[in-house]
């Protein structure tokens, strides 16, 4: 068994956090002051998922923004608590702490980070993109939420990259490539492609393609599901609709198929109902989200997977 290190980030991960770390430190700066654009808030946040394995993960996220100007610029900090309990081992408690930022670059680009320690390891997210969705780069950092992820500290690091390639106003191919790198020697190649037909745009209806591979180098390395080739390709049905107030809703789900290295074909789950407050609102941001799968990292192809989320934030 490869030894771990879950304290040490790759040469591209710690370039990318100093990247982000730049533009975040110089709003803190420009904003903690309390200048004409002072608008504190605060807000939280709240997942919890379970799995057909018994596994269940609950977290609560605390945000003060000493700034925010809406969802693409903000600035302040998030205390997080998450409670483990994974299948076959023992439960345990973990508390993080993050920088929380957003920001714009020009007219068309923007970013933002949630990026902070747990004790043991930097994690946390980051994105930079078009304004218009079109082109983003991203990266994830997190614990493996498994009994020998949890126990052993593995920790997963994944950057990439999508990109937005329009057909015509009704068909979009969207195409996303990254590099999920692993504590220990697993490296994980993946390439993803979804072909979406908008069938009545005013309806908010489409149907998708989505298209995903990923490749391991160390396959079956520790407890988490890691099989050589994973390929999965899962039609769906979309609904995203707005009220006169401008909150929109969204609907989807699809089956479709997958396969792993040394199993046969299965089927390929996936629905997911989201909820969110309007773009336009400034003073409060809500959303709630319920999602299910039967593909997770930490189970195999014969998996159920079931997540909630929801939350808000206010500005005083």
């Amino acid at each position: 068994m490869s030894k771990v290190d879950g304290s040490l980030l790759s040469g591209t991960t710690v370039a990318f956090l100093l990247v982000m770390a730049t533009p975040a430190l110089a709003q803190v700066e420009a904003t903690a002051d309390g200048g004409p654009d002072h608008k504190p808030a605060a807000g939280t946040e709240v997942s919890a998922s379970t799995d057909s394995d018994g596994t269940q993960v609950v977290k609560v996220l605390g945000r003060a923004l000493w700034n925010l100007e809406g969802r693409e610029k903000y600035a302040g900090i998030a205390l997080e608590h998450v409670w483990f309990s994974p299948s076959g081992g023992e439960s345990s408690e973990d508390d993080r702490v993050y920088f929380d930022i957003a920001d714009k670059i020009g007219e068309n680009w923007r970013w933002k980070a949630r990026i902070g320690f747990d004790g043991h390891s930097a994690l946390g997210s980051a994105e930079i993109r078009k304004a218009d969705w079109s082109r983003s780069f991203f990266l994830e950092r997190e614990i493996v939420e498994t009994s020998q992820g949890l126990s052993e500290k593995i920790y997963y690091t994944f950057v990439g990259a999508s990109i937005d390639l329009p057909i015509d106003d009704n068909n979009t191919i969207a195409l996303t490539t990254g590099l999920q790198e692993f504590s220990g020697k697993n490296e994980r190649l993946h390439l993803r492609g979804k072909y979406v037909h908008v069938i009545k745009a005013n309806a908010g209806l489409s149907v998708q393609l989505d298209a995903r591979y990923y490749h391991s180098t160390e396959p079956g390395e520790f407890d988490y599901f890691s099989p050589s080739d994973f390929i999965r390709i899962l039609p769906l049905v979309q609904v995203r609709r707005f009220n006169d107030d401008g909150w929109m809703f969204l609907a989807a789900g699809g089956i479709g198929a997958q396969h792993s290295t040394g199993s046969k074909w299965q089927a390929a789950r996936l629905g997911q109902l989201r909820i969110e407050s309007p773009m336009s609102s400034s003073d409060l941001t809500a959303f709630a989200e319920l999602t299910y799968t039967n593909d997770s990292i930490s189970g195999g192809t014969n998996y159920d997977y079931l997540m909630g989320r929801a939350g808000f934030t206010f500005r005083f």
